[in-house]
């Protein structure tokens, strides 16, 4: 990761006033690095079984009102159940485990990198980015294994510290 855009990261997370500041300075970081053509951070509340969309690039597309049922599901399996970052790179891989497949085509997207974010060893919350069908080769996925995943969790504990 360049020195630059780390910095220039950290910056705006200390200046963060907000939720939506902490997870635009994360959402800039990845646009900085890895590209999306949409973010989005999703809220975990295992208890309930609820996710909720507190971020999102596109709130025309994608609000960040009310919540989902979370579905049991392969991916539910590979990023709560193992913790590990989920991967689709084609809009039929994506359309086997999320309902808006036809959504995020529309929107020129057909691959997703979903990163888990852990307190504690549960899961609160997954980084979401989404681009062109194969763009998340996997150098891009081991980049943001290895360089995002501690800013995604720095950003989700300041948008908690600050009320989201």
């Amino acid at each position: 990761m360049s020195d630059t855009a780390l910095a220039r990261f950290d910056l705006a997370l200390a200046q963060a006033d907000t939720p939506d500041d902490a997870y635009k300075a994360l959402n800039d970081l990845v646009d900085d690095t890895v590209g999306a053509k949409l973010f989005t951070i999703m809220t975990v509340d295992m208890d309930a079984m609820l996710a909720r969309r507190a971020y999102s690039s596109d709130a025309a597309n994608y609000p960040t009102s009310g919540t989902k049922e979370i579905t049991m599901n392969r991916w539910f399996d590979h990023v709560h159940g193992r913790g590990q970052t989920f991967v689709a790179n084609t809009l039929e891989e994506i359309d086997t485990v999320f309902p808006d497949a036809e959504l995020i085509g529309r929107l020129g997207c057909g691959s997703v990198i979903n990163l888990p974010v852990t307190q504690d060893g549960h899961l609160v919350a997954t980084m979401n980015i989404l681009h062109e069908e194969q763009y998340y080769t996997d150098a891009r996925v081991s980049y943001c294994n290895e360089h995002l995943s501690g800013p995604a969790h720095r950003a989700v504990q300041a948008a908690q510290r600050l009320g989201s």
